[in-house]
Formats: C-alpha cells, sequence, structure tokens
C-alpha cells in the first residue's frame, strides 16, 4: 500500500496527545510512511491535560520502540528522580490502612523511567517533529474517496492520506461521525487535579515517610486524596542544553501532583455550578471538605497553585470494542477511556502507539494487507485495554468506596 505508485503511505493522525506524537515518532523511525499530525491546540502548551504520569514498564518500553536515541535519553534525564517506593494508604487522620502492592520488573533500574511530567514529555514527542506537527487545525469530518481519506478541519483547510487515525481523545470527533453510538459511561465520580511545589508542601509540614511515595488517603465518607511526586532527575531545561540543544523545555519546579475525588452525590453541587468554578474555588473546595483531616495533609492543600487546578468527571470506556477494520484506526481515549486511579491510561496509549506502528509498518512493506493488520492491531488492543480498565475500576472502587461502574470480579 504504501509503495504503490512508488509513493510513501500517508498517514494522518487526528489529535497530537501523548499516543499520536508517539506514534508519529514511530513511523518516523520505521521510515515506512510520511506521517502528519493535526492538533487543535495552537502551541504545545494548549489545554491543561495533567502532571505527572505514571510511566508502567509497557509505556517505558512503547516510548523506547518509537523514539529516536536522543529523545530516549532526554526523556531519561527529566523522568521522576525517586525509586519506586510503593503505594502507601491512609484514612484522613493519617493512620494506616491495607494497600495493594504492584511488582516492577524494572527494580531500581538507574535508567528507569516510571514517572514523567506530562508537559516534559509531550514536549520530548515533539522534538525533530516540527515539519509533521499542524497547531490550530481542528477537525470536523472526513469523507473516503477511493482509497484515499481526506480530513477537513474548521479553517476550511483539508488534507488527503492513506489512513486516518483517531488520536483526538475522549470526546473524538472521528469517532462521533464513524461510531455515534459509541460511549462512556460516568462513575459518579468528580475530581479536581492540582499540583503544588514540593518546596512548599514539605514546608507545610508533608511527614519525610510521605514525600517519595504515592499517597493514597481515604475517609470514611468516601472522600479521597491521591498525592504523588514529581521530582526531576535533571532539570528540562539543563538537560536540554546537554542532550538537545536548542530545544525549548519548560519548567523544572519538583511540585506534587494531588488528585481529590468525591463522588457527585456527597459534592453537593450539580455539574454545570462543579465545573464553572475557579481554580481559587476549588482549592477552597477541598479545604471545606478536610477541615478535620490531618493538619500535615491540610498544610499541603493550603499551598496548591489555583491557577494549576481544575476539575474532571471520571468516566470509563466499557467495554472496548474494535472499530471496524479500514483506513481510519483509533488509538487511545478516543477507544479506551478509562479512570486515572490506574495511572494507566497514558499507558495504554502509548502501548497503542507501538503496536499500531509494527501493523502500519508491515502494511507499508507489503507484509501484510491493511484489513489483517488493522484487525490484528485491535484485537490486542481491545484485550489489554479491557484489562487496564478493569484494574483502574478496581483500584478506583478501593480507594473511593462507590463508583456507578460495575468492576467484572
Amino acid at each position: 500500500m504504501g509503495n504503490q505508485n512508488g509513493r510513501r503511505m500517508r498517514v494522518l493522525v487526528v489529535g497530537g496527545g501523548v499516543g499520536g506524537l508517539c506514534l508519529a515518532q514511530g513511523l518516523r523511525q520505521a521510515g515506512v510512511a510520511d506521517v502528519t499530525v493535526y492538533e487543535r491546540d495552537t502551541s504545545a502548551e494548549g489545554r491543561m491535560q495533567g502532571y505527572r504520569l505514571r510511566i508502567s514498564p509497557e509505556g517505558e518500553t512503547a516510548l523506547r520502540e518509537c523514539l529516536p536515541r536522543r529523545a530516549q535519553d532526554l526523556l531519561t534525564a527529566t523522568a521522576n528522580d525517586r525509586h519506586q517506593l510503593g503505594l502507601v494508604a491512609f484514612d484522613e487522620r493519617l493512620n494506616p490502612l491495607p494497600a495493594p502492592t504492584f511488582d516492577d520488573p524494572r527494580g531500581d533500574a538507574p535508567d528507569k523511567i516510571d514517572a514523567v511530567d506530562r508537559a516534559t514529555l509531550r514536549r520530548v514527542l515533539l522534538a525533530g517533529l516540527d515539519d509533521a506537527v499542524r497547531f490550530g487545525k481542528r477537525f470536523v469530518r472526513y469523507e473516503q474517496v477511493g482509497d484515499e481519506v481526506v480530513a477537513h478541519f474548521a479553517d476550511g483547510d483539508h488534507a488527503v492520506g492513506d489512513i486516518l487515525v483517531a488520536a483526538d481523545g475522549a470526546h473524538s470527533a472521528v469517532r462521533a461521525q464513524l461510531r455515534p453510538d459509541d460511549t462512556t459511561q460516568d462513575l459518579g465520580v468528580r475530581a479536581i487535579l492540582s499540583r503544588t511545589p514540593r518546596a512548599a508542601a514539605i514546608e507545610a509540614g508533608l511527614p519525610e515517610s510521605l514525600r517519595d511515595r504515592f499517597v493514597n488517603v481515604t475517609a470514611p465518607d468516601g472522600l479521597r486524596l491521591a498525592l504523588m511526586p514529581m521530582v526531576f532527575r535533571t532539570p528540562p531545561a539543563r538537560a536540554a542544553e546537554e542532550l538537545w540543544p536548542g530545544l525549548e523545555m519548560g519548567g523544572s519546579e519538583d511540585y506534587y501532583m494531588s488528585v481529590f475525588s468525591v463522588h457527585k452525590n456527597l459534592l453537593g453541587m450539580d455539574d454545570e455550578a462543579f465545573f464553572g468554578l475557579t481554580g481559587e474555588q476549588l482549592c477552597r473546595l477541598v479545604l471545606d471538605r478536610t477541615v478535620d483531616w490531618h493538619p500535615d495533609l491540610r498544610g499541603v492543600f493550603a499551598h496548591a497553585q489555583p491557577a494549576e487546578t481544575y476539575p474532571l468527571a471520571l468516566r470509563a470506556t466499557v467495554p472496548v470494542r474494535a472499530w471496524e477494520p479500514g483506513p481510519v484506526i483509533p488509538l487511545g481515549d478516543a477507544v479506551h477511556l478509562m479512570p486515572p486511579t490506574g495511572g494507566v491510561g497514558a499507558n495504554t496509549a502509548l502501548r497503542d502507539a507501538s503496536a499500531l506502528c509494527r501493523a502500519l509498518t508491515a502494511v507499508a512493506r507489503g507484509e501484510a494487507p491493511l484489513a489483517e493488520a488493522v484487525a490484528g492491531y485491535q484485537a490486542e488492543m481491545v484485550r489489554y485495554a479491557t484489562e487496564a480498565i478493569e484494574m483502574s475500576l478496581k483500584i478506583a472502587r478501593w480507594s473511593m468506596k462507590k463508583i456507578d461502574v460495575g468492576v467484572r470480579a
């Protein structure tokens, strides 16, 4: 397909998030396709998409399979510096609670990438793709014309390709056109995501035993806090100077990402009011709801940055279903949205990118027909994405006590 009439496969990627950019990098490395990414944001900064990301062994493998060595080295240099001390759980007074354990075959490998800053990861994934990423392109529809796919954008522009990859997230416009009946399920949980400078949290009294761990706090009424550290091995700007001179990197202040969750039945307001709150109002809401919590925890809340605080509804795709095998192919949250409780949403998108890159490479080299390769990719994707969603839902139920989506035994 990719070499018909002497022309390489043309891949249009709708969405410049983690999965879409990783796929673009992988196809570049394989050298089998001309790939262009169309992103609705006007720049790399764009929308708020979260802060710290856990990187699983599978996610790290996918990144290393797709990224050029220099980008891998940059990501390793800017990854989280702390050893994996595991998950600890407490009630709101910091009394210990039982917690699940997770095995990591990487141990304390010095080059392990077990957590990254999302903005830093996005800049690494963009590195070297300047000529392949189009910002400010909001996808509105596609059409199939013969063997080609034509993507249309809100500014009147269009692009023609052999493959269109739907990497446009939970509210995928590609999915809305191709599979309008596909929906996600509401867990009934509303979350407040924020970040707190690490120095301020420690000064506010965060105990040393909690500083370098994933901390889960669940109160008897179901209110839940997850606190995760992000300590850069090397400040991103300095790492770029050493490994990729001229590459623009963002801030490098160490921080904690916090996720405060509450079931909407306990929230005391409807979604219109909740999602209309400012960052300052969201921070105040957390403080008001935790007035009886341990003072060491409240000290952390008091230093959360209102400008870096935003609301989120937790949703999941249940069940995950493959799309029709053809030139329009799903990737990431567009096909398998999951709550952040398992820390595997981005990792699953990275696995998609690596697996789809292998499938499209086989097609471009004449080793497999498109329908067969896409069907194989999706069968594997449905399997591991379903496992990831079920694990995320189980952790959500354990940590929050009440969710509105069933969990398979």
